[in-house]
C-alpha cells in the first residue's frame, strides 16, 4: 500500500472502530453510575451465576489483579457478591445483586441501540457477513497465539 492510499490500515481501522464504540458505551453508562468493565463483567457473570473469579478474569482477559480491584469497586457498589468455594478455599464464586438483576434488562435496551447506531444502513446478510468475517480473523489471530 502506497503513502497515498486513502483506506487506513487494517489494524488502525479495526482499532479505531473499536475506540469509538467504547466512547459510545461510556457515553451511555454514565447514567448508571457504573463503567463499561463493569458492565462487561456483570453481563458475564449474569451468564454463568457461581463463576470463580479467575474464570470471569479470562473471560475478560484481564490479570486477575486488576479483576480484583475492579469486583471490589462493584462490591462496594452493590453490584455483584463474592462467596467462598466451598470445593476450593482459595477461590471466590461470583454472583449478581438484585440491583445487578434488575437493571439488566435496561441496560441490554442501551447496548442494543449502540450496536443498532454502529451498524446503521447495514442490511441482515451484510451484518451476517461482518460477523462471520471478524469470527474468522478473531480464529485467525487466537492459532497465533500459543507461538509466542
Amino acid at each position: 500500500m502506497s503513502n497515498l492510499d486513502p483506506t487506513p490500515p487494517f489494524g488502525a481501522s479495526l482499532a479505531d472502530t473499536a475506540r469509538l464504540l467504547r466512547k459510545r458505551f461510556d457515553q451511555r453508562l454514565r447514567f448508571t453510575g457504573s463503567t463499561r468493565a463493569q458492565w462487561h463483567a456483570i453481563f458475564k457473570i449474569s451468564k454463568q451465576e457461581g463463576m470463580k473469579q479467575a474464570e470471569l478474569a479470562e473471560a475478560l482477559d484481564v490479570e486477575p489483579i486488576t479483576l480484583t480491584r475492579l469486583l471490589d469497586r462493584m462490591e462496594e457498589g452493590g453490584w455483584v457478591q463474592r462467596q467462598p468455594d466451598p470445593t476450593d478455599r482459595r477461590a471466590r464464586l461470583l454472583f449478581l445483586t438484585e440491583k445487578a438483576r434488575e437493571a439488566l434488562a435496561p441496560m441490554r435496551l442501551v447496548v442494543d441501540e449502540i450496536y443498532e447506531e454502529a451498524l446503521a444502513g447495514l442490511d441482515k446478510a451484510e451484518r451476517e457477513q461482518l460477523m462471520h468475517l471478524l469470527s474468522r480473523v478473531r480464529t485467525n489471530l487466537s492459532k497465533g497465539e500459543n507461538h509466542e
